[in-house]
């Protein structure tokens, strides 16, 4: 794969204004109860039981949903990790829906559905490492390159993304059962992370991911470990991130100390930070002052070559799937 050299830091103040933004879509967003009905069919990670599963619930399997294109114009292939502060996993415009943005452009998505709280460390992350190991693995059956495989990962899906990015196949070890898919690689090719948890050391850390993760009074070399803008390395990929300068719930400074991290060791780095106060919004379809910077991601993934400059048009922007209450989110949600 060849990488480009590319670190740009854009300040994004008031470079856009709304005339700019593609008309958002009339429709309205679909409901909860309807984004479940058009999930396709649920992939276990692991289907004799996960490890360190706590019973048989919904709840204890983690899984994948796979979003094949309609039409498909790259081997690109991206695992989205929505974020939910390690407690609830916000499936729909964090995951669904970047899902469907991926799909709009040739590319095929899957969504990880993974463990929470009360699960700790290692669970979520071997989930996450699982569930890259799983694409990768079965990349000839859906027609992609494992070698072009990214991660998308919000908020505390954007730490998880960055573990696997930062950590690759060394966190945590493999877990007991293991089998042929573990022997895979578990490293991205590159990260899009949208306003990531990065660090999980005061004062920037998010307590409530950090909590959920390491629990509530963790081990300093854990913080120190999975603080991941102190862990990268020469093999983290090439990386793309969006945050904003008054984020109310994960301070920008997650997002500054990767990109810091990055540019020293040379990996190829594009931040843009919003002069805007917000956390959570996904595709921003519904903030004006925001909802263009998935054309900027756009833009990246045509520069970077993970999408062919004949990639069909980003779709206008659309009203955001709703912010789900948590009994809808993640494993354990009804089932429709």
């Amino acid at each position: 794969m060849k990488i480009l050299s590319l670190c740009s830091f854009a300040l994004l103040t008031s470079l856009f204004s709304a005339s700019s933004i593609p008309a958002a879509a009339q429709t309205a967003a679909p409901s909860p109860l309807e984004i479940l009905k058009s999930l396709p069919p649920a992939i276990p990670l692991w289907p004799n039981g996960a490890p360190g599963a706590r019973g048989d619930t919904e709840a204890d399997k983690p899984r994948l949903y796979a979003f094949p294109p309609q039409t498909k114009s790259t081997t690109t292939a991206v695992l989205v990790i929505p974020g939910g502060g390690y407690a609830h996993v916000s499936m729909g415009h964090e995951g669904i829906q970047y899902a469907r943005w991926l799909n709009a452009q040739g590319v095929t998505a899957f969504v990880l559905d993974y463990r929470v709280a009360p699960y700790q460390y290692p669970v979520e992350i071997q989930d996450g490492m699982r569930g890259m190991r799983y694409v990768r693995s079965h990349a000839a059956d859906y027609g992609i390159d494992p070698n072009r495989i990214g991660v998308w990962g919000s908020s505390a899906g954007g730490h998880l993304a960055s573990t696997l990015g930062v950590h690759g196949n060394d966190a945590p070890p493999l877990p007991e059962k293991s089998d042929s898919i573990d022997q895979t690689d578990a490293r991205p090719n590159f990260m899009i992370l949208s306003y990531p948890v990065v660090s999980m050391q005061p004062p920037i850390a998010h307590t409530g991911s950090m909590n959920n993760l390491l629990g509530e009074m963790p081990y300093a070399q854990m913080q120190q470990k999975f603080s991941n803008q102190l862990g990268v390395n020469a093999q983290t990929p090439m990386t793309f991130l969006f945050a904003t300068t008054g984020d109310p719930t994960v301070p920008v400074e997650n997002s500054l100390d990767l990109y810091r991290a990055l540019e020293r060791a040379h990996i190829p780095v594009e931040l843009h930070i919003y002069d805007y106060a917000d956390h959570g919004c996904g595709l921003c379809g519904s903030i004006p002052e925001l909802a263009t910077w998935p054309l900027l991601l756009r833009n990246w993934l045509i520069h970077e070559n993970w999408l062919p400059t004949d990639a069909p048009p980003m779709p206008p922007a659309a009203p955001n799937y709703p912010f789900w209450p948590p009994g809808l989110d993640g494993p354990g949600k009804p089932q429709p």
